[in-house]
């Protein structure tokens, strides 16, 4: 992000020196010509001709997208600082009501560079004006300017002033904005970090949960099935369905731990599953209804050119919030439909609930923001943000004008199977 931002600002000090060479063609041609006051054309040419080269040669190394340093940056300010220095040895030195543009290098060099190299510049603009006042080539005045040497003097600096006001505002307020973005996006990039320490936090403690869970979950398996082949409990109908359903609920508790050390990589089962972007949905639809019961469920896939896909637990974990958290809100009815949108999936969730607050979907994504009054809620749509955005997705969320609210996730397919072409 630094190197962007140092990117924009040479590019900035490139139309700034267009400018600058604009400006002194102008003004040697006015002088020169109109005011018929000699100057030496063939050197002054000479730095206008070597500023332009120096743009060229800057814009060819933005285009190459190459990273541009603090260093580079003082170094061409300090060649406009010399181009200018001879500009102004060649038209009367300090005499000469433009010596106060090194002001307008020292203000770009205040914002632009580090503080060394800033003070640095200053340094080398004051010698400069200091060597100026000794050494310089006189400007010899025709008798016809003679007496108004003061006058032009004043008019000459007003233009200065003018000019370099007028430079200063467009520039510096384009360059401000430059920082802010950098800083906006390193702010950015703090509260990804901080969110996904807290992530890893939660995955370490949802590891740790599983495996103290695996054994009183095998315990209780034991016990159950001794259970069932004891006499009194086996002749009675109700208490062997009873603790077939007990068995049924543990065998899907173990089921939900393994899923955890599995996604942790801390389990290797059957391997790694292929599938297809469809079958995936279908799949994970029937799976989650086989252990929820909306009283109404509405479900359209629509993807016609299907993709291959790795199976991603994950991801079926993240749509499972989703899908919870719709239920939670609107246990009549949820609807979710899934489409192709070039290369991306679009799934979007829908619920006839009482929807979202305001404040809620300003923050969507952040942990803890949620209108559900109980500890640890608001981690669900955290955590789907979350995943999402580390597979190049994102989600949306949004009031129904009917009631009820919409979370759509997209998803580019490409996340889903690198390396794999569509198939059907």
């Amino acid at each position: 992000m630094r190197d962007t931002t140092d990117r924009k600002n040479l590019f900035l000090l490139v139309q700034l020196r267009w400018l600058a060479v604009a400006g002194q063609i102008v003004t040697i041609l006015i002088v020169h010509l109109q005011m018929g006051i000699r100057l030496p054309l063939v050197p002054m040419t000479a730095v206008v001709l070597f500023l332009v080269a120096l743009n060229v040669a800057s814009l060819l190394h933005i285009r190459r997208n190459a990273s541009v340093s603090n260093t580079q940056l003082f170094l061409e300010l300090l060649i406009d600082v010399w181009a200018l220095t001879v500009q102004l040895y060649l038209s009367g030195g300090a005499s000469n009501p433009f010596i106060s543009l090194y002001l307008l290098q020292v203000a770009l060099g205040a914002v632009l560079l580090e503080a060394w190299s800033a003070w640095a510049l200053v340094l080398v603009a004051t010698a400069c004006f200091t060597g100026l006042t000794g050494t310089f080539r006189p400007l010899p005045l025709p008798h016809a300017h003679e007496g108004e040497l003061f006058s032009l003097h004043i008019q000459g600096m007003f233009i200065c002033f003018v000019l370099a006001a007028s430079l200063l505002v467009p520039f510096l307020t384009q360059i401000n904005r430059n920082q802010r973005a950098r800083d906006a996006y390193l702010a950015e990039l703090r509260q990804r970090s901080m969110e996904e320490a807290h992530i890893v936090r939660m995955g370490l403690l949802a590891s740790g949960a599983a495996h103290e869970l695996g054994t009183p979950l095998a315990t209780l398996s034991v016990i159950l099935n001794d259970w069932r082949r004891m006499p009194v409990l086996a002749d009675d109908p109700d208490l062997s369905e009873e603790l077939a359903e007990m068995q049924s609920q543990i065998d899907r508790c173990k089921t939900i731990v393994s899923g955890i050390l599995l996604s942790s990589g801390e389990a290797r089962g059957e391997g790694t599953v292929r599938t297809t972007v469809k079958d995936f949905l279908d799949e994970l639809v029937e799976d989650w209804l086989s252990s929820r019961s909306p009283r109404r469920f509405d479900y359209q896939n629509n993807i016609d050119a299907d993709v291959r896909m790795v199976s991603d637990l994950a991801l079926k974990q993240v749509l499972f919030n989703v899908l919870d958290n719709a239920l939670e809100a609107s246990p009549a009815w949820i609807g979710i439909a899934v489409l192709r949108q070039g290369d991306s999936l679009v799934v979007a969730v829908n619920d006839s609930g009482p929807g979202f607050d305001e404040s809620v979907l300003a923050e969507l994504g952040k942990p803890y923001r949620s209108t559900k009054n109980r500890p640890g809620s608001g981690l669900g749509l955290f955590l789907v943000v979350n995943v999402l955005r580390k597979l190049g997705g994102t989600v949306s969320a949004r009031n129904r004008a009917a009631g009820g609210a919409t979370v759509t996730l997209t998803l580019p397919l490409a996340a889903l199977s690198p390396g794999e072409s569509d198939g059907d």
